[in-house]
């Protein structure tokens, strides 16, 4: 089933997210729909506070850019109750674009290299090492689950700069060829 996904200005986007038990409902389904949602909105990543659920859950689907790295098409994962355990001081700058603050793109430096534990769909714990653009993607949707927006890490003459887009947004004056909810 594909979600709305909820835009600049939604509260639930600056929320931190709470954890999620074994006893969570439909988890399975949860994931599947956020996948489904992400396919269908055109996204590599999406956070559960992205569809209107503050835990924390984000999705990752890489393959969509199969032709330009083939190391990235076989990258797909579910990530619950992910934490950052360390991140490498080696850092780049890239631009980014994220579903819910449609149009607009910015640079962001994040860290080259990412250690993080998780839980998979099946709640089996993981401690993995992610580098380069991975680890772009998995900090992003971590992001989400902290309560931040990529447009946080912009600097403040950029967020300036971008202002009246991210007032359109909340105006709910956006165009999308997925389903949005507003503010």
């Amino acid at each position: 089933m594909i979600l709305p996904i909820h835009t600049y200005g939604n509260a639930v986007l600056r929320k931190h997210a709470e954890p999620i038990t074994k006893e969570y409902p439909n988890i399975k389904d949860l994931i599947s729909n956020m996948l489904e949602t992400m396919h269908y909105a055109d996204g590599v990543g999406l956070a559960a506070p992205q569809v209107g659920f503050a835990v924390r859950l984000f999705v990752i689907d890489l393959e969509a850019l199969r032709e330009d790295n083939l190391e990235l098409a076989d990258f797909k994962i579910a990530m619950i109750n992910p934490e950052m355990l360390e991140m490498s001081d080696d850092s780049a700058v890239a631009e980014e674009g994220c579903l819910s603050i449609p149009g607009i793109h910015e640079t962001v430096e994040r860290s080259l290299s990412i250690k993080i534990k998780y839980l998979d769909s099946d709640f089996v714990e993981h401690v993995d090492v992610f580098q380069d653009f991975k680890a772009r993607v998995i900090q992003h949707e971590y992001d989400h689950l902290e309560g931040h927006l990529f447009t946080d890490k912009v600097s403040p003459l950029r967020r300036q700069m971008i202002k009246s887009k991210l007032n359109n947004i909340l105006k709910g004056k956006t165009s999308t060829s997925y389903k949005i909810k507003s503010a």
